[in-house]
Formats: C-alpha cells, structure tokens, sequence
C-alpha cells in the first residue's frame, strides 16, 4: 500500500474487497501475495485509528472528570459521590 486511507471507513471497505477477491479463489499466486499485504497494512493502519480514537475519548473522559472535580466533586445526578440522597 502506497497511499494511507482518506478515512477510516475507506480502509475498511477496501478489506472488505480484499477479503472478497480472496475468498473467491480467483486470485493467483502473486496477486494473493499482493493483496494480503496490502490487508495487513490496512489493518494496521485501522488498528492506529481505533486507538487515537480511544486515547481521545479517554482524554475526554479525563476532561469530564477534573471539570466535576473542580465544581466540587458533584455526581453525575448533582450528588456527592457516596453521599445519601
């Protein structure tokens, strides 16, 4: 693979060719070659994606967690954590 994906969903959409074009038995020997390496770099590229993804949604999370903390440790529902009603 020579160029990365524009976007996530475009690299899944061209395994998803390459698994086709595998399964159908119809690719010969170099093609096959070809096509699986082009796959595991897709992969690995999608792997890449999914976890900036997640390191962002934690820092999000982070972020939720100190802005509660500094208006005075109130729970989702106004509550203090661990506090009666």
């Amino acid at each position: 693979m020579t160029d990365e994906p524009r976007s996530y969903e475009l690299a899944a959409a061209r395994i998803e060719e390459i698994i086709k074009r595998l399964d159908s038995g119809e690719a010969g020997l170099r093609e096959t070659l070809d096509l699986v390496r082009e796959g595991r770099e897709l992969v690995e590229w999608c792997a890449g994606e999914l976890e900036a993804v997640g390191k962002g949604l934690e820092e999000l999370r982070l972020d939720e967690l100190v802005a509660r903390l500094e208006r005075g440790g109130a729970g989702p529902g106004g509550a203090e954590p661990g506090g009666g009603p």
